[in-house]
């Protein structure tokens, strides 16, 4: 009677010598720098996010100190008015405005060939620049510009 030769299980793992391990190994070491380099991605745009909403709370201060100005209502025609940095209410952004005279503009009577009071006075519109410079967190600053004129007697000096 003839018997089946015993098979061995022991000899394939001795031809294998770690290979499984090193695949393994490299596998892991591909998985760890994909994680990396998405973290890495997901940090920088979170930075990104953060200095672009700075940058528009930079510019609604700005925008709050041109519409202070605008709220006063009674502006120089001889000296530059300036309110010093002001605090956004509800917020740490704070905002600096100067108010002049646009003399190169100069006045411009109005419609109609200008009028008069009466006494030598002339009616004009006078011409005025505000310049606003908010500035938020992280160094973020915006400066907005806005014209407009008033009409009243007066002149550009």
């Amino acid at each position: 009677m003839k018997t089946q030769p015993a098979i061995r299980m022991g000899g394939s793992r001795e031809r294998q010598s770690g290979a499984a391990l090193v695949i393994g190994l490299i596998l892991l070491l591909v998985l760890t720098l994909l994680a990396v380099s998405g973290m890495n991605t997901a940090t920088l745009e979170l930075q990104m996010t953060g200095n672009q909403q700075f940058s528009q709370n930079a510019f609604q201060a700005a925008e709050s100190g041109i519409g202070r100005v605008l709220e006063q209502g009674s502006y120089d025609t001889q000296d530059p008015e300036t309110i010093a940095p002001t605090s956004v209410p509800g917020s740490t952004d704070v905002f600096t405005t100067t108010t002049s005279t646009n003399c190169e503009n100069g006045t411009t009577p109005p419609p109609g060939g200008g009028f008069s009071l009466g006494y030598g006075v002339g009616i004009f519109a006078i011409h005025f620049d505000i310049v606003s410079t908010g500035t938020s967190a992280r160094g973020a600053t915006a400066t907005n510009t806005q014209s407009f004129y008033t009409i009243g007697p007066g002149s550009c000096s």
